[in-house]
């Protein structure tokens, strides 16, 4: 029985360790564009240098799972097409390639390796004095310009967003706010609508203000990879594979859909979602596998959690279904949660050892 597992992220590595586990027979082999795994929660630490993001996938995958180098330019039909030519021929499939950033022109992106690396490049190459902005009010720009400013006190720090932790309750985003006010971060109110890379760069508002920006840093996820679509697999409105109740493509049952590429009612793109899916869908083709009746995906969230500095931090508590409730707990009691959530994500991928709520009404 061969299985082969596109993408290395939480959702794919985890459903490579949890179905090793359960049907250690299975020939799996993963292919990944870098040999390493990367902790999307630790972008911001890799780019400010306070903390590292890859592991080798040596060390996260379990003995007996193959791992190809590469990246892949077609799946289906049993079989998959690596970009170097090469065919890797399969009985099921994982798709697990996660999602994009697509930054605008003149500024890098911080929501993936390659972009985390040469901001960190960026930075470190700044002066006193310099100003870095980064542009995007979600939970990745907030946990960006927070550990910028507190590791480079240095330097001038500013995050453009029309709205800033627009996920959060309003309590919740006022402390934000604090927070960032008390790093000294500038926040800007508006939309970008040109920028010139630096140093000496600038950032044009479209209401037509201008922003010197000697490092100007992307954090808006923008996108989905277009594999799904491009092998001719149904994807819905923002490129998601369209899937069934247990995890697999509309199009084809040999082949799950798992992570932020994956089309399932009222996901969100985090790895809080990832590992569940992942797991979920390892387990339900051990089950299949082993002659028995698959049980469908059910998920429910907790609330969301986000580093403000090392010492500062914030966790939204949430419904099953995602939607905010008014408590939140902040500080350091938040920042050491954060981390643990964070750890406990990795751990989760390397041992198989994962468990989540059921979703409302399971």
């Amino acid at each position: 029985m061969s299985v082969v597992i596109v993408g290395a992220g939480y959702a794919g590595t985890i459903a490579a360790n949890r179905l090793k586990k359960k049907s250690p027979d299975v020939d799996i082999t993963v292919v990944n564009p870098r040999s390493e795994f990367i902790e999307r929660v630790r972008l911001h630490e890799e780019i400010a240098g306070t903390g590292a993001a890859a592991t080798p996938l040596t060390s996260i995958l379990s003995d007996g799972i193959s791992l190809r180098t590469g990246s892949v330019r077609k799946v289906g039909d049993g079989a998959v097409t690596l970009d170097d030519g090469e065919t890797l021929s399969y009985e099921y499939l994982f798709l697990a390639v996660g999602s994009t950033v697509t930054p605008i022109p003149g500024a890098t992106p911080v929501g993936t390796w390659e972009g985390a690396r040469e901001s960190r490049e960026r930075l470190a190459a700044l002066p006193d004095g310099g100003t870095v902005t980064v542009i995007g009010g979600g939970l990745t720009g907030i946990e960006t310009a927070s550990e910028l400013a507190e590791a480079r006190p240095d330097l001038e720090v500013r995050l453009v967003a029309e709205t800033v932790g627009g996920s959060l309750s309003a309590g919740a985003q006022q402390r934000v706010r604090k927070a960032l006010e008390r790093l000294n971060v500038t926040i800007v109110s508006g939309s970008v609508a040109e920028v010139e890379p630096g140093p000496g760069g600038v950032v044009r508002l479209e209401s037509g203000a201008e922003l010197a920006s000697d490092l100007t840093l992307w954090a808006v996820v923008s996108g989905i990879p277009d594999l799904a679509a491009r092998s001719g697999l149904t994807v819905n409105g923002e490129g998601r594979a369209v899937v069934d109740g247990y995890l697999r493509s509309v199009d084809d049952e040999r082949i799950f859909v798992v992570g932020d590429c994956a089309a399932v009612p009222g996901a969100r793109l985090c790895c809080a979602t990832a590992s569940p899916q992942g797991a979920h869908a390892g387990d339900t083709l051990a089950r299949i596998l082993a002659g028995k009746q698959p049980k469908p995906y059910s998920m429910g969230y907790t609330g969301q959690a986000l580093s403000l500095g090392r010492k500062n931090g914030l966790v939204q508590a949430s419904s099953r279904d995602d939607q905010v409730r008014r408590l939140y707990v902040s500080g350091r009691i938040a920042a050491i949660s954060k981390e643990y959530i964070s750890r406990y994500a990795k751990f989760g991928s390397r041992t198989a050892t994962y468990f989540w709520l059921p979703g409302k009404g399971a």
